[in-house]
């Protein structure tokens, strides 16, 4: 596993994130604990708990029991619907009590990062920022995040209230995010990416418009309609010694400006592949393929 610096502190996080919720639960705990552990053994230190649940939280705080807590980077996604109001939950009372949800079950005395997930404008108030800032004097946590894409961003980026964005970074991405992380790390903030691998890259087009007619006034048999485009990202299948994950995981992972990149394991084997991507250079050109791929899916 390769280290990337984490802040001011000299703090070092693992170029992989690994993701942590119910998913990870589905097959037991002890088979959430063994993928946990074999994450670990992988050098992984980074973790991001998908919700405040508590037994993810608990079973996180047991594996993560076995490491010095100060070696370790947990960070906490807020924002879940509250069920009474069926809204989502960005109040001051609602950021408070999630964290200390998970404090409580987990025992890991403190969040590196609490990241309120994708909030529109309207939904964010003073008093949840005000939350967050008590909780850091408090030292329940350590640094504040948002997570998301959408033009809110540039605003959350641009007021200097957050340590962290955690945003979608794959091959495909525009010029908007790019520039989003761009700005994000000149206001100092660390940059987490999610959605690498979208599975639409896979996706083969659509034949464009319907069959057209022949003949006069357009009578007579309908001529096939012209085929679909092929897939400029169709290459991926096609690389020896390589799945399409782990080239768009590696590929962004030549860009400096990202801390880390979350992944969600299936099972032990996954991970490793996962795991062993940030020791493997791209095959020569594959980059260079890449980036004409997505010149040509966007024209």
């Amino acid at each position: 596993m390769r280290y990337r610096p984490f802040g001011p502190s000299g703090a070092a996080v693992s170029a992989i994130t690994l993701s942590v919720g119910a998913d990870m639960l589905a097959r037991g705990r002890e088979a959430a604990m063994s993928l946990l552990f074999a994450a670990l053994e992988q050098g992984i230190n980074s973790y991001r708990l998908e919700t405040a649940d508590p037994v993810v939280a608990e079973v996180l705080g047991e594996a993560l029991s076995h490491l010095d807590r100060k070696l370790a980077l947990v960070s906490l996604t807020l924002g879940e619907v509250d069920p009474r109001r069926q809204v989502r939950d960005f109040t001051s009372e609602g950021i408070t009590a999630a964290v200390d949800r998970v404090l409580h079950y987990s025992g890991l005395g403190w969040i590196d990062v609490a990241v309120l997930d994708a909030p529109g404008e309207h939904e964010l108030r003073y008093a949840g920022l005000n939350a967050l800032k008590t909780m850091k004097r408090t030292e329940r946590l350590r640094l504040a995040g948002v997570a998301g894409d959408g033009e809110a961003m540039d605003a959350f980026v641009s007021t200097g209230a957050f340590d962290v964005l955690v945003t979608p970074c794959n091959v495909r991405s525009d010029w908007k995010v790019r520039a989003r992380i761009r700005a994000a790390r000149e206001q100092d903030m660390m940059v987490f990416a999610t959605d690498t691998f979208p599975q639409a890259l896979l996706r083969e087009p659509e034949s464009e418009g319907a069959p057209v007619r022949r003949g006069l006034f357009g009578l007579g048999a309908k001529a096939a309609a012209p085929p679909p485009a092929a897939n400029p990202y169709s290459f991926l299948t096609r690389t020896a010694r390589w799945t399409p994950e782990t080239i768009c995981l590696a590929h962004a992972l030549t860009d400096p400006a990202l801390t880390s990149v979350i992944v969600q394991a299936r099972d032990a084997q996954h991970l490793e592949a996962l795991s062993e991507t940030p020791e493997r250079d791209l095959p020569p050109g594959l980059a260079a393929q890449m980036e004409m791929a997505r010149v040509d899916a966007a024209a």
